[in-house]
């Protein structure tokens, strides 16, 4: 497994960033200005110290060989190891005793009474001589405390020289520069960023007049330019929110409108279904009414004639057809709200058909039925009978008795559904009646078997039911009606009926497109 690797040491730019970030533009300048007369010093100190030591070691190199020479002039007296030479400093001995290298040594050896020159360890000139009559070394080192100390005061001067500028340019920009350059600009910033956070529309613009031209004005024009983009996107917002409260306003009238016209479209239906009923029941009166007037006037003005059988007959029709119209308009009056009981659809269709064929005459007529027996749709049996009854004697009204009507019903694809289809071989509808032919008083029969209530009955009694019924005319002939009913369930039995009309007519376009 490989050791982990070392985290990187933070770089000097880190730390340094680290520190100047918690200070004031007045600090920062003030440590950038120590920082860089410190470096500017040292630099100066170091370049100028090799020039000067270089100055101090020739002249301290020609001293000491110049007293070397002389204290070789002085060595064969008696009275030489009196010696004494000003700012140098003689010694003799060994090479041992004087720690003097071997090649320098060796190099002395070689020229007795030659000076050789070498430095110290420290860098400092050394004159070396071998004296042959003694056996040993004479050594000429400088001493010059003066001079070295020339050295430190210039560098001291030239410290002082330092600071002194340092101090000078310190001054011209914290009295002349920075407070009308750099402090000035950023309070006015500061000053304008309080008065937009406050609010001041008038004090948040900084005036041309106050902005200078360098960089921090640029920063301040780019901040009104920012300024005046947003106070016009906050006016545009606030005119789309008075447009959007606006609309909201209006929705919210034309919402209550359609609510109180939604709430009054039954009735509105209602009436509208009332005068088109009244309308037809007048029509539908008229005539009856006006055989009965007939008679009423011919026995009136014969009392003692009697009424022809005939007469009579006529007479019992046109009350019929009367008896007819009352139960009709009772019936489409009485189309609400239906209960859900489980019917069994085949049971449905036999009592439908026993109740069709009382007055009428299906000698020649033939009933077939492709229905499952355990089928069942969720419902008011009394009015689907009634609804189914209706049906089956337009069949037979329209085969004149003589063809077959084919009844079949299966569930639909989601099994929610039953498609109960009611169809014929007779001539079919006409296709100018197919889209009025569910409302009232609308008919083809122009004898007296019509009232024009029968389908109109049927569809309200199927929309009370939740369900929709469709008419057409199939393509081999004869009309077929399909009715699409609730499948009954435990759901529906327990009080959730299913969703009225709307997904009724959904899947009975599916199962239309399945069937096709």
């Amino acid at each position: 497994m490989n050791p982990p690797a070392p985290s990187p040491s933070p770089r000097p730019s880190r730390w340094l960033r680290a520190i100047t970030s918690r200070l004031r533009i007045r600090q920062k300048l003030i440590l950038l200005h120590t920082m860089f007369s410190i470096a500017l010093a040292a630099i100066l100190l170091l370049s100028i110290r090799p020039a000067v030591r270089d100055i101090v070691a020739s002249s301290e190199a020609r001293r000491t060989e110049l007293a070397a020479r002389l204290a070789l002039l002085e060595s064969p007296s008696e009275n030489s190891d009196a010696l004494e030479l000003r700012d140098v400093e003689l010694r003799r001995g060994s090479a041992a005793d004087l720690l003097l290298p071997t090649a320098v040594a060796q190099q002395a050896r070689a020229t007795p009474g030659q000076i050789v020159m070498s430095q110290t360890e420290g860098g400092w000139p050394l004159a070396i001589v071998w004296d042959p009559s003694r056996s040993e070394f004479l050594v000429v080192s400088p001493r010059s405390p003066a001079a070295r100390q020339a050295v430190l005061n210039l560098y001291k001067l030239i410290g002082l020289a330092l600071l002194a500028v340092y101090g000078l340019i310190a001054l011209t920009m914290e009295v002349f520069v920075l407070p009308q350059h750099v402090y000035a600009p950023i309070r006015r910033l500061q000053e304008a960023d309080e008065a937009a956070r406050q609010g001041r529309r008038d004090e948040e613009l900084i005036p041309e007049d106050e902005t200078p031209a360098d960089e921090l004005g640029q920063i301040m024009r780019s901040r009104n330019a920012v300024i005046r983009r947003f106070r016009q996107q906050e006016q545009e917002l606030a005119k789309a929110l008075e447009e959007l409260e606006r609309i909201a306003s209006d929705l919210k009238v034309k919402n209550h409108l359609l609510e109180q016209a939604k709430r009054n479209l039954p009735d509105q239906d209602r009436l509208a279904a009332l005068g088109m009923m009244s309308a037809g029941v007048a029509h539908e009166l008229n005539t009856p009414l006006a055989v009965l007037k007939g008679v009423a006037e011919e026995l009136a003005n014969s009392p003692t004639t009697s009424l022809p059988p005939q007469r009579a007959q006529l007479m019992l029709r046109v009350v019929r057809r009367l008896e007819r119209l009352g139960t009709n308009l009772l019936d489409f009056a009485r189309a609400g709200p239906s209960r859900a009981d489980a019917v069994n659809v085949a049971s449905l269709l036999d009592e439908a058909w026993t109740l069709a064929t009382i007055d009428r005459n299906p000698l020649h007529a033939s009933l077939r039925s492709r229905i499952d027996p355990a089928l069942t749709i969720a419902g008011d049996e009394d009015r689907l009978v009634h609804a189914l009854v209706n049906l089956l004697r337009n069949a037979l009204d329209a085969t004149e008795g003589h063809g077959l009507i084919d009844v079949a019903a299966h569930p639909t694809s989601d099994g929610q559904w039953i498609s109960l289809t009611v169809a014929d071989n007779g001539p079919g509808v006409d296709p100018e009646l197919l889209p009025q032919l569910f409302e009232p008083f609308v008919t083809s029969k122009l004898d007296a078997k019509g009232t024009g209530l029968g389908l109109a009955v049927v569809e309200s009694v199927v929309r009370a039911h939740n369900g929709v019924i469709v008419a057409r005319n199939r393509p081999t002939g004869g009309a077929e009606f399909k009715i699409l009913l609730p499948a009954f369930d435990v759901n529906a039995a327990a009080g959730h009926p299913k969703a009225p009309c709307a997904a009724a007519s959904s899947a009975a376009v599916a199962d239309e497109r399945k069937a096709s």
